[in-house]
């Protein structure tokens, strides 16, 4: 099933204010609420689910963690619709103790995109000074202009922009994937 979310150049992901149990987060395209994204609460596995609204009527994509501690934590992501693998992202272990990065994977587990916060000097200075400096990331698969992840300055509320262009050739559902972790997981840091 196509959706509008998947469909989109440009949307927001907040994160829910005031959640006790789990995390969840809208996903907007201007003012309108084209998503929703619940983190289930309790689980020794990630389990995130996306859904096309709040009532959670209409599931879009599972994304979970296929081991319960990894160093080189790997997170399926699946259309919930057809039940098919669209990819995974996987996390790149040392490398992200300084400067956050993951690969995509296709649906075979292979490399098909790398995605990395933006510069290794900016990394430092959130990690040792202040996580008050808003994250970037960059994805790219090696053909074109990457996606961009930038974090707006928020201290309170976590929100991310995601801007993909349109020769951008990374199946939509994989970076929305890679959107949500990083919202979920890296958000989760600060």
């Amino acid at each position: 099933m196509t959706t509008p979310l998947f469909e989109l150049d440009r949307y927001l992901i907040r994160r829910k204010v005031l959640k006790i149990f789990g995390q969840s987060f809208h996903v907007y395209d201007g003012d309108r609420v084209v998503g929703f994204s619940k983190l289930k609460a309790f689980k020794l596995k990630e389990d995130i689910r996306v859904y096309a609204s709040e009532s959670m009527g209409t599931e879009l994509l599972h994304i979970h963690a296929r081991q319960i501690i990894d160093f080189h934590a790997a997170y399926d992501i699946l259309d919930s619709e057809t039940g098919e693998k669209v990819g995974a992202a996987r996390r790149k272990g040392f490398s992200s103790m300084v400067r956050d990065s993951w690969e995509l994977l296709d649906a075979n587990d292979q490399p098909i995109a790398k995605l990395q916060e933006d510069s290794m000097m900016m990394a430092m200075v959130r990690r040792f000074l202040s996580n008050l400096v808003p994250q970037t990331f960059h994805l790219d698969d090696g053909g074109g202009q990457p996606v961009k992840f930038k974090q707006r300055f928020n201290p309170f509320i976590f929100k991310l922009d995601v801007d993909i262009p349109s020769s951008c050739g990374i199946d939509r559902r994989l970076i929305f994937g890679a959107a949500v972790l990083i919202a979920a997981i890296e958000g989760r840091q600060k």
